[in-house]
């Protein structure tokens, strides 16, 4: 039989009123009646129902959480930094992957409008105007993690790509490299296409190196995309001496496909990957890498959310957080 706060209140003759208190941390209890009120809800085993205090308070305490792809390492880590503060806030969150399709995000979106929940922290790789359009219409607040729109009026945590893929590629030609690649992630998506790769064809601008098209292969962050990459830049008469890679599992298969080959790394062939993930540190050579400060991205996403849920002052709705390069063994 479930307990009610009817059982409760009854139980420990009090009114439903107080033991709602008690359940909420209201201040307002003497003590002694909010001793004698845990201890029937602990003897009874009592437990509030969110959905009916959801309904009372037109709050579910619950956040939808929309991401590509959970199994990701890298999407875990950005999860884990949302979940964390989600609890610290003392929100439940909803988990779904959406497989980065766009129907199915879309769905996703409405699923969790339809399940009542707070705010929703979104991230996706392309994000078009039917995105946009419903993320505008929706009734509750919506974060972006990791993921860029072109018309900037959704709320964003993000990092500076451009000047990332920028100063991989300037770290490469200090190093003295002229003959650079890129393996970059899909191009449909505008983290790749309008910022990324424009921040490696300014680099070589700047130092005056011709930008090769061939340089340029286009992968899916995966490892046998690495693989594949490295399989073609050795196809061409003009090889590259140093690769920067869009993402570490794909700079892992550019590692593994050098080294089947015969290559070394970093002396015949230098690598750069991008997010410095737990895989980074997995390969050896370990993986010189752009940092991506994944957690921090989905814990201040997951607080940005709790300003606009909780109606608090937000002074800049586009948090763009600081990257660094970590020198390890896959460069000299």
């Amino acid at each position: 039989m479930n307990i009610t706060i009817y059982d409760v209140a009854r139980e420990a003759n009090v009114s439903m009123a107080t033991v709602s208190r008690v359940v909420n941390g209201n201040p307002n209890v003497k003590p002694t009646t909010r001793k004698k009120v845990l201890e029937v809800i602990e003897r009874l085993g009592y437990r509030p129902n969110a959905v009916a205090r959801g309904l009372a308070s037109k709050k579910t305490t619950t956040v939808g959480v929309i991401l590509p792809d959970v199994s990701s390492t890298l999407v875990a880590e950005l999860a884990r930094g949302i979940e964390d503060i989600a609890t610290m806030y003392k929100y439940n969150i909803i988990l779904s992957n959406s497989d980065q399709n766009m129907d199915k995000e879309l769905h996703l979106l409405n699923t969790m409008l339809g399940k009542q929940v707070d705010g929703i922290v979104f991230m996706g790789g392309n994000i078009e105007e039917a995105h946009v359009a419903e993320f505008e219409k929706s009734p509750v607040p919506i974060v972006l993690a990791g993921s860029i729109e072109k018309s900037q009026t959704i709320p964003s945590v993000n990092i500076d790509y451009e000047q990332a893929a920028y100063d991989a590629t300037e770290a490469f030609i200090q190093k003295g490299h002229e003959k650079i690649a890129f393996l970059i992630g899909p191009l449909r998506e505008p983290i790749n296409a309008e910022k990324k790769l424009k921040g490696y064809k300014k680099a070589l601008q700047d130092a005056n190196i011709p930008y090769h098209e061939e340089w340029v292969i286009e992968g899916d962050y995966t490892y046998d995309s690495g693989l594949e990459a490295f399989e073609r830049l050795l196809e061409l008469d003009n090889k590259p001496t140093a690769i920067f890679a869009g993402s570490d599992e794909m700079a892992l298969g550019i590692v593994h496909g050098a080294q089947d080959k015969g290559y070394h790394v970093p002396q015949d062939v230098e690598v750069i990957s991008s997010d410095s993930t737990r895989l980074a540190l997995m390969v050896r050579p370990q993986l010189t890498s752009v940092v991506q400060p994944l957690y921090d991205i989905g814990a201040v996403a997951m607080r940005l959310l709790t300003k606009y849920m909780n109606k608090e002052e937000v002074t800049d709705h586009t948090v763009v957080l600081p990257h660094r390069i970590e020198q390890r063994n896959s460069t000299k």
